[in-house]
């Protein structure tokens, strides 16, 4: 862990001091926790039903959660840790909300600094042109992919320009959620519909987005903490 940046899980009714015993992981399996399953429950008040997330398919690490993160961006700001799996959403008191992503595969990554200057809700994917050339699988959709819950964007994008130039790289759902904490996708992050509609409510039009370079060393990764709290929020 490094003096610049510093992470750990913490319970959103954590507050003041604590001693060791309130760290403790709170839950032998947090699967069985009502409150994520809650989060991660079928969606049925939105334009598609979705389905509720099987967490056995997910590490828990991945989990929408609030973490201790202080690093040098303003509050507000998507960071995206592609090493680590990783997106946060900034907040005050060196926090943010952080939930798993999966990547773009080797060769399709991108990294920079971009701002949302657009939101859809079910949009329609429409695959680049070098894309339709180098996979079948996406020929069929050459003219646009309708929205729906099997769209490769899932239920919500975020369009990520520097400028007025579109990057072509998206913050969007997944209706793959097997897929989170891994590097399998053309180069976009990917989030579980469910944590990328809680994202999307979240965030505004104008947006400051930071991807890391994926050899960015100077992300820590939870995964090696002996003491794991889950938050809810």
């Amino acid at each position: 862990m490094t003096r610049r940046f510093l992470l750990g899980a913490v319970p959103l009714a954590l507050a003041g001091c604590a001693d060791s015993s309130m760290l403790q992981p709170r839950l032998r399996d947090p699967r069985a926790d009502r409150r994520y399953l809650s989060m991660y429950a079928p969606v049925t008040d939105d334009r598609f039903p979705l389905p509720g997330i099987d967490l056995k398919q997910i590490d828990p690490k991945y989990w929408r959660q609030e973490v201790y993160y202080s690093a040098p961006y303003p509050v507000g700001t998507i960071v995206v840790d592609p090493a680590n799996k990783f997106l946060y959403l900034t907040e005050r008191d060196g926090k943010a909300i952080r939930y798993g992503v999966g990547v773009g595969r080797e060769g399709f990554g991108w990294s920079g600094k971009a701002v949302i200057k657009r939101k859809q809700a079910w949009p329609t994917w429409t695959p680049p042109a070098e894309m339709v050339a180098r996979d079948p699988r996406a020929r069929p959709f050459a003219k646009g992919q309708p929205p729906g819950p099997e769209n490769a964007l899932g239920a919500r994008a975020l369009y990520l320009y520097q400028g007025d130039r579109d990057t072509l790289y998206r913050l969007h759902g997944t209706a793959e959620p097997w897929s989170i904490g891994h590097s399998m996708s053309s180069g976009c992050i990917r989030l579980i519909n469910q944590d990328i509609i809680d994202l999307y409510n979240r965030v505004p039009i104008g947006t400051e987005v930071v991807v890391l370079d994926s050899s960015d060393s100077r992300f820590s990764s939870l995964s090696n903490l002996s003491n794991f709290n889950f938050s809810l929020f």
